[in-house]
């Protein structure tokens, strides 16, 4: 059983780095263990990278180990240095917190809270914020060589950077990231920390430390950082982060982020964000070595992942927008959906009542001038939610807008803009 979920891992391109793999491999087959993954609240939402980590949880509690989702809200105040070139910025507790209490309710959709080795989620803030510094330093501190401190990448490469460096604070960050691997193995016996391959210096730190205070063995897994095939961001967008929130990311831009994966990329992803089987997946890659106009691979992969981080009625509300923009059928919207367009589906621009239409387009740069517009509508190349435009002096009218609010306008076959009452 464990060395079929470490194979699947190695299959899917999950695993970057592993103490020891046979060890591991052996450990997972003695029995349940627990593992755990931290997450810091750097900001008020997760994103699509940090869902590699979260499914890699739920695949090891599918295959009966238990999860920790350990929530950061003692690291978040520090600020981790890992591949950064220059200090974070501090945030107040008060604006911690609140990420923290966002994130755990955001983290707490992708595992299982009930049955034998049901998830648990943790805080560190419960085991630091009454430490006292003497303490700290004499049973965890002591543990720790600064010489081997400044040889770990983070750290090497900000002491190399006169401009930079690093202060104290963000120094002391893998003492307190070991710390945690500690408690949760003293409290929860576990055995095993997973993350994304920058944080391999961390982890191997809080392996050690639990080795040398609980004297059982610690192992120590990461994932790679996800990557794009043509070199550019994965996870970025023009409009920025791609976030679980619905609220900074509609449902309906991140289904489209999906569905525009490019060739080159959609089978790892198909591996890496989904619980599609090895059979479907290769099945999908036939599809697209035969007929890559179809796009039947993204298609699969936009469902899947939109459904697993937003629900299935996600999936059909991102499709039924798909369908009305790029088939015209604009009458079948609901409101939700024109919600999630104004949010960060479509451009858009807001409009008072009675404003010209001409303003309007020129107002959201669909037109750069009034003649130009002018000339769109007395060609037939505007549409008001979904029809011919053919007045040019056309004002907006809100009795007539979707729910009294809205004007999708069109010019020609692929620009859209969404008008929105003032």
């Amino acid at each position: 059983m464990a060395s079929d979920l470490i194979q699947e891992l190695e299959w899917r391109g999950l695993i970057a780095q592993v103490s020891d793999a046979q060890g591991l491999s052996e450990h997972l087959a003695g029995g349940s263990r627990t593992l755990y993954c931290g997450f810091d609240p750097t900001a008020p939402s997760l994103h699509i990278g940090n869902l590699v980590s979260l499914l890699v949880l739920r695949r090891f509690q599918l295959q009966g180990h238990r999860p920790v989702l350990l929530v950061g809200g003692a690291t978040g105040l520090i600020g981790d240095p890992s591949f950064k070139d220059s200090e974070r910025q501090l945030n107040s507790r008060e604006v911690v917190a609140g990420w923290v209490d966002s994130i755990r309710t955001q983290a707490q959709r992708f595992v299982d809270f009930e049955g034998n080795n049901a998830a648990v989620v943790c805080n560190n803030i419960d085991w630091t914020e009454n430490l006292d510094v003497l303490t700290f330093l004499r049973d965890i501190g002591k543990h720790f060589s600064v010489n081997a401190m400044i040889q770990r990448e983070a750290v090497k490469g900000r002491l190399e950077k006169a401009e930079q460096g690093i202060s104290y604070t963000e120094f002391s960050y893998m003492l307190l990231q070991a710390m945690d691997y500690l408690r949760l193995a003293e409290r929860y016996d576990c055995s095993l920390q997973i993350g994304g391959s920058d944080q391999w210096g961390n982890i191997v730190s809080g392996m050690d430390l639990v080795r040398r205070h609980v004297g059982k063995e610690a192992y120590a897994l990461t994932t790679p950082l996800i990557t794009k095939a043509d070199g550019t961001k994965f996870g970025k967008t023009e409009s920025g982060t791609v976030w679980l929130s619905a609220e900074l990311t509609s449902p309906y831009a991140f289904y489209q982020f999906w569905l525009n994966s490019a060739d080159a990329d959609v089978l790892n992803y198909l591996k890496i964000f989904t619980f599609l089987d090895q059979q479907e997946i290769e099945s999908l890659e036939q599809e697209l070595a035969q007929h890559p106009e179809k796009r039947s691979a993204q298609r699969r992969l936009a469902e899947a992942v939109t459904a697993l981080v937003h629900g299935a009625d996600a999936v059909d509300s991102a499709q039924r927008i798909s369908s009305a923009l790029f088939g015209g059928d604009i009458g079948s919207l609901t409101e939700q959906d024109l919600q999630q367009l104004r949010l960060d589906g479509l451009a858009s621009t807001a409009v008072a009542p009675g404003d010209g239409l001409l303003n309007a387009m020129v107002s959201g740069g669909v037109a750069k001038s009034l003649g130009e517009a002018r000339k769109l509508v007395q060609g037939g190349g505007v549409r008001l939610n979904g029809n011919v435009v053919e007045d040019a002096t056309r004002e907006l009218d809100f009795a007539e807008a979707l729910f009294g609010q809205y004007f999708i306008l069109r010019r020609g076959k692929k620009v859209y803009h969404l008008l929105t009452k003032a």
